[in-house]
């Protein structure tokens, strides 16, 4: 829902003014408790594709989600990339370069 109600905001924005807009939505802190699970997330990933030496995939999540766990894989020194299509794109941890 929140999603929906951003993105018509942002269509409506952009109506008016003709540029677009990174606007993002937020209500009641939904958005800050979420980046923080995605972060946990993506930092849990790092630990277990650096433990087992394998990538981790997670399961599909929208751009938002995945650019928070993007970032707390590079916050803990591993790599990740998106494979898929919307809406089932997903992130994949990939483990540190043997050498």
């Amino acid at each position: 829902m929140l999603e929906a109600l951003q993105e018509l905001t942002r269509l409506a924005v952009h109506r008016e003014t003709g540029e677009r807009s990174r606007l993002m939505l937020d209500i009641a802190g939904f958005r800050a408790r979420k980046r923080a699970e995605l972060a946990e997330l993506g930092a849990k990933a790092a630990r277990e594709a650096e433990e087992n030496g394998a990538p981790v995939k997670l399961r599909p999540m929208t751009p938002f989600e995945r650019k928070v766990v993007h970032d707390a894989v590079a916050a803990a020194g591993l790599r990740s990339e998106s494979e898929g299509e919307e809406p089932q794109r997903c992130v994949v941890v990939l483990p540190a370069l043997a050498g």
